[in-house]
Parts: structure tokens; sequence; C-alpha cells
């Protein structure tokens, strides 16, 4: 019942685990196992970088930077003349330009040439120091030798130069400042200063002497192109008189004179049609007076005529004394008469009058239509002249356009050359040095601190890949959680190495039996001699198996448990053994046969007299009961396997009717009949058991079965996996065992439960 109980709360545990994601305290004790196991790799890794770290510090020269501060001023110089040339923003591109030309060879080359630094060995042997010094001898060497390829010695040492003095000078913006650090590293502190401070007056120099010689050279192609439009302009002008010269174009008042008389007579015809209109008017209107009553001479105010108007105010005065006479005396009266004849006179004489205008009119009319036509022939005259000389005039109007074009040029070119001439004897650059560089007390590589920090993270990192690589590479089984996942079976127990040392065997043929009685020594097999203690790990690992046995459906006869493993030598027949000697205490029938045909190490441990076995027993060739061996202290019957010669049929023999009806009666005259099986791999006996078995224990062997060997040994012997009982981890390392406890790469937590110990023996 507490077998029971032990084995449900076991596979209760192991479900809720595979359920479950690891817990933060699992996940820690899965890392601390893996370094448990890996510590050897890690630590010594981590101390051979920590000695290469010492070794550098040791070997490489000590370096000393110092640093100055150039400011690219964003303010424009008001002493400064105008300049010619578009003055580009400073913005970021524009500093990271100016970085970039303090870092250019040009400047390196100035200041190499100025402080002499061809000579310097710091320099010439690639930095110095001892490595610097070995590399130089090495390739002197070489070129000693005519390996170096090089052909011009002081070009080579040119390139040394510049390379070494490119390769320890930086320069970087500050931020997003307009502000430039120039730094510059070497051996000795004083000259790193001096180097610094000589940059960044060279940058200063170099950015004058750009901004001179580009003025210079703008000047001298300034003065170059004013000679050349000077002589244009005045080739230009000259064209221009020769042409009004040879085709008579004379300037009135800015126009020729033939557009000014076209003008004029054009004023002269507008005057000569109002006229002629006027005149045309006024022959109109006293024609229209002249065929009208006097009743309506009033309209004859327009004629502005002395002559008229009087006759026309006698004409008025005598026809109201007329009416006057006639209303009073009658219209036939002689006094009225006589007003209607002079009436009559006076109407005649207006009509007259207005005859001789009319006459007038009509030649002030035909003048003025005669000055008008004479006027129109005129304009039509010069208008023909006008076209005849406007070809003239478009070409005087080219040669104006091109002469006033490089006169233009050649002012604004005059003032561009005054400019640049001013910049030449003016030039100012943007950029200041803020901050001179200082001897730096302090050397800057190589920081011991940073060389060993960078040591001791680069040997737990190399140490951690090395040790996982190592980790994963390592594909034995050595955990509950590893075997399950494998098997897809659970895992009954895990079984313990005990020293052999410490147990003691007595050899079956050196203990007395008595006479007819084939029996084995009580401590012939160390399986069993590890039993005596019944307290032991290795017991109560035991008991697991026989409880896991015990809770398996049982069968109308006796329990036949076939004990196999995935190779040779990993346990298997002092587990079976021990199982059977552990039945055989609790009062249980039980045999254990040897059916390891191959190598039957159980036999030769517990009945190495043996004249007649499985066999022998299969064959017919000898009775079962004079085949068996038997413990008299527990009743455990064995049945060895005795072999005069190798068998190469020993699956033929394991798959005959005689094996099958032979485990049919021990099934039936035992309680528990187990049977020591071959290895699974590479022979086939096991699968030939299939018809007889009711179930399987697979043993491995803890930190040496393969998991791909399990594996294919499984798939080839599918009969085993359907009625595999469970697995055993046998051999297991104690103190190792707390290592793998939450091994990288098991999906379940090894153990569940106490570990459990077995006994290495080389038989099995």
């Amino acid at each position: 019942m507490t077998l029971q109980i032990s084995k449900m709360s076991r596979i209760t545990d192991r479900q809720g685990l595979s359920a479950e994601t690891l817990a933060p305290d699992q996940i820690l004790a899965s890392v601390a196992a893996f370094c448990r196991r890996q510590y050897r790799i890690i630590i010594g890794l981590l101390l051979l970088t920590l000695l290469l770290a010492v070794g550098y510090l040791m070997v490489v020269r000590s370096t000393y930077t110092a640093q100055a501060t150039i400011l690219i001023d964003t303010r424009r110089v008001q002493l400064q003349p105008q300049s010619m040339f578009s003055e580009a923003p400073v913005d970021a591109p524009l500093v990271e330009s100016q970085v970039e030309i303090i870092k250019s060879d040009d400047i390196a080359r100035t200041i190499i040439k100025n402080m002499n630094l061809a000579s310097d060995p710091e320099f010439v042997r690639y930095g110095g120091g001892l490595l610097g010094n070995a590399q130089y001898y090495l390739y002197g060497l070489l070129e000693l030798l005519d390996f170096g390829g090089g052909s011009d010695a002081q070009e080579a040492i040119d390139r040394r130069v510049l390379r070494e003095f490119s390769r320890n000078l930086s320069a970087r913006r500050v931020g997003v400042t307009y502000v430039i650090e120039v730094s510059y590293r070497s051996a000795y502190p004083d000259r790193a200063a001096k180097i610094a401070n000589a940059v960044a007056e060279a940058y200063i120099a170099d950015q004058l002497n750009a901004k001179y010689l580009a003025a210079k050279r703008a000047s001298d192609w300034l003065a170059e192109r004013i000679a050349e439009l000077r002589g244009q302009a005045t080739s230009a002008e000259k064209s221009i008189a020769d042409f009004k010269a040879e085709n008579k174009i004379v300037d009135a008042g800015g126009r020729s004179i033939t557009e000014q008389r076209v003008a004029d007579i054009n004023k002269e015809l507008l005057t000569a049609r109002t006229q002629t209109t006027e005149a045309r008017a006024r022959l109109e209107r006293i024609n229209q007076i002249m065929s009208s009553d006097l009743r309506e001479a009033t309209v004859t105010d327009t004629l502005r005529s002395d002559v008229v108007s009087k006759l026309r105010l006698q004409y008025l005065d005598i026809a109201g004394r007329e009416a006057e006479l006639a209303a009073r005396y009658g219209a036939s009266h002689d006094a009225a008469v006589r007003l209607r004849n002079q009436m009559q006179e006076i109407k005649r004489a207006i009509n007259a009058e207005l005859a001789r205008l009319a006459e007038t009119y009509r030649s002030d009319f035909e003048i003025a239509k005669k000055r008008e036509a004479d006027v129109q022939a005129a304009l039509d005259d010069a208008v023909a002249k006008s076209q005849l000389t406007g070809q003239a005039q478009v070409r005087l109007k080219e040669l104006e356009s091109n002469s006033q074009t490089y006169r233009t040029l050649y002012e604004n070119l005059l003032e561009r050359y005054t400019q640049a001439i001013q910049q030449q004897t003016f030039p100012i650059t943007e950029a200041r040095i803020i901050s001179s560089a200082s001897r730096p007390v302090r050397r800057s590589s190589p920081s011991t601190l940073l060389v060993v920090l960078v040591g001791t993270v680069s040997g737990l990192m190399l140490g951690l890949g090395v040790g996982i690589i190592n980790d994963m590479a390592d594909r034995v089984i050595r955990t509950r959680g590893q075997a399950e996942a494998v098997l897809g079976m659970e895992c009954l127990t895990l079984l313990p190495v005990v020293d052999a040392a410490n147990v003691s065997i007595v050899p079956a043929d050196t203990v007395a039996a008595p006479s007819g009685v084939r029996a084995i020594a009580p401590g012939a097999c160390m399986g069993w001699a590890a039993m005596a203690d019944a307290f032991s790990g290795y017991a109560e690992g035991i008991r697991a198996i026989k409880g896991a046995i015990d809770l398996s459906p049982k069968p109308e006869h006796g329990r036949v448990i076939g004990l196999s493993s995935a190779l040779q030598g990993e346990g298997k027949s002092t587990i079976a053994a021990s199982l059977g000697m552990l039945c055989a205490q609790v009062g249980a029938r039980t045999i254990v046969v040897d059916a390891d045909l191959r190598n039957p190490a159980l036999t030769m441990q517990l009945s190495p007299q043996a004249a007649a076995g499985l066999l022998q027993v299969v064959g017919g060739m000898s009775e079962l009961d004079e085949a068996v061996w038997r413990e008299p202290a527990s009743g455990l019957a064995f049945l060895p396997a005795v072999l005069k010669a190798p068998l190469a049929s020993s699956s033929e023999v394991m798959a005959s009717a005689a094996m099958k009806d032979l485990v049919t009666r021990l099934a039936g005259s035992y309680d528990y009949v187990i049977i020591d099986l071959p290895p699974l791999t590479p022979a086939l006996d096991v699968r030939a058991t299939a018809g007889f078995v009711q179930a399987y224990v697979l043993v491995m062997e803890w930190g040496r079965t393969r998991i791909d060997a399990v594996e294919d040994a499984l798939v080839s012997a599918r009969a085993l996996k359907d009625r595999l009982l469970g697995v055993v981890l046998n051999k297991v390392d104690t103190d190792q065992l707390g290592q793998y406890a939450w091994q990288i790469g098991s999906p379940r937590r090894a153990g569940g439960g106490e570990p459990h110990w077995v006994v290495r023996d080389s038989a099995s």
C-alpha cells in the first residue's frame, strides 16, 4: 500500500511539472546545476582569459592622450569685407566635413614634416614598444631577404609614418555643438599635447590658406576675364558707331530722324483730320438750316454770324408788330401788309447771307480735305521710308544689346575683382581654438580595469558558451526527466553506484553444497551482497521496481518480466538477480532465467559449474528440474544458460515454440519469472520474446547510455516499447547527481522522490 501511494504521488508530481512552465526558483536551480557541471571549463577559460589580459598589460606599451578643442564660429566677423563667394551655412554636415579635413593626410604630412617625425622610432617602428619593435625588425628581415616586395625604402617609411600618425589621431564632433575635439595618442605625454596643438593650428592655417588660394585663383581668373570683356565692350561700341555711319542713322532725342519725322507727320494728320471734321459739320449744319423754315432760325446762333443775327432780330421785331396790327385792325390792313412785305425782304436777306456762309463753309471744307490728303500722303511716304530702314534698326538694337551686355559684365566683374583683392589681403576663417591641449597626467591605454574587466567578461562568456555547447553535446541520459521525455514512459527508479571494493562476493564454486543439490552461494552475486542492508538506497530502488511490477495488471498465472538494456554492460543482469532475491525474500515463488545467450554473465556468477541450462531444456536434452539451481536461504530458483560453444542462432531459440512452452510452464509454477534478456542492440533476441513476456523493464546506465541509441533500439523493438513497464537509471553517480537535477534541455525535473542506488558490476 505504501509503495502504491508513493508511486501515484510521483506520477502526479511529474504530470504537474510537465503541464506548467518552470518557476523562477526552478530556473535558478537549473542554472546552478549547469554551473556545477561545467565549472571546470568555465573557471579554466576564465583563468586563461585573465592570464591573456595580464600578458597584454605587460606587453602593450602605455599611451597618453591629449585633447584640443576647436570652435566653428557661426558669427560673421564684421571687419571682413563682403565675400565674393556664397557663404554656406554652418550645419551638421559642414562640421562633419571639417572633422574629415582635420584627419586628412595633408594635415598629417604638414605636421610630420614640421616636427620631423619621420625619424622618430615611435612612428617608424609601428608605435615602438616590444610589439612594435618586434614587428619592425621582422619586416626589416623580410625586406633584407627580398620577401617584403618593397622597392622604395623611403616611400615605405613615409607611408608607415603617415599610417601610424593617422592611427593615433582622432577628431570628433562634441554632441550637437559646433565644437570639434582633436585628440592625439602617444607614448610620451608631452609629445601628445604638442602634436594635438599642432594639428589644431595646422587646421586653422589650412583654412586660411584655402581661403587665400581660392581668392587668388578667383582674382587671377577675374583679371583675365575683365581684360577680355573690356576689349569686347570696346569692339561692340565701335561696331555700333560704324553701323550708324554706314546706314545714315542719326539720333534725335534718343530716336532716329525717320522715327521723329513719322511721329511729327502723324500729329499733323490728326490735326488735319480734326479740322476736316469741323468744316464738314459746319457745312452740313448750314445746309440743314437753309432747308428749314425761318421760324426755326434760332439754330443760327451756332453760326456765330453778326449779319444773320441782326436780320433775325429785325425779323422778329416786325413779326411782333405785324401780329399786333393784325389783331387790332385785321390782317388786310395796309400797315399789316407792309410789315409782312418787310418780313419777306428780311427773310430773303437772311437766305442770301446763309447762302454766302454756306459757300464759305464749303470752301473751308474742301481746303481741309485737301490738307488732310496731303498730310496722309506725307505720312505714307515717311512710313515707307521707315520700313526701308527697319532692318537696319533691328541690327542696330542687336549691336546695342551686345554692347550693353559686355559693359554690364565688365562692371560686375570689376567689382568682384576688387572684392577678391580685398579677401587676399584680409583672409579670415570661422574656426578658432578655444582650448589648447595640456600635458596628460594619466595614461589613456591600456586601461587596467577595462582590460581585466573585458578579460573577465570574455572568459565568463567563453566559458559559458563552451559549457553550454559541451552540455548540449552530452547526449546521454542523466535525469529522470530525460528518460521519460525520450521514451514517453515512467522512470521507475534511480539506482546508485556501489563500490565493488566495499562488497564481499563469494565465488559460487568455493562454497560447499550438499551432495546432489545445485545450490548457489549466498554471496555469489554482488547485487545480493548489496541487498544485505535492507535500508540501503540500492535495496529501496529494487523495491520500487517490484512495486511497479505489482501495480501492473495481474495475469492469470505468474508474472513474466523481461529485463533488457540498450547496450551491453549496463547492469541488467545484476538488477535481475537482485529483483529475484527481493521477490524470493518476501515469500514469493521466484525464478530468474538467464536468457542472454550471447553473454550469459549471470550464469558465470551464480552457477559457473552448471552442466545443463536453458538451451538444454529447450532442446529436450535435459529436464527442467535437472537444470535449475537454488539459493538455500531464500529459495530463489535460477535457470542458467550453459553454452558449449558460441551460439549464432540465439534469436531462433528465443522465438521457438519450445521456449514459449518453457516460459508458460514456469509462469504456472512460479509467481515471478524474471528473464535476463540480451541487450536491444544489436541482437534480435528481445524482439523474439514478445510472444511470452508480459512486461519489460529497460535498464539504462546513468551518464553512459546515449539518447539516440535508446531511440534507435526502441524503434527496432516496437513490441518491447508497447509493453514497457518503465525504465531504470542504473549506476547513478551520487556525487554528481545534484549537478544534473535541473539540466539544460531537460523537460522535467530529475528525481521525484529520493534517489535510488545500484551496484556497478563488470558482469553485466
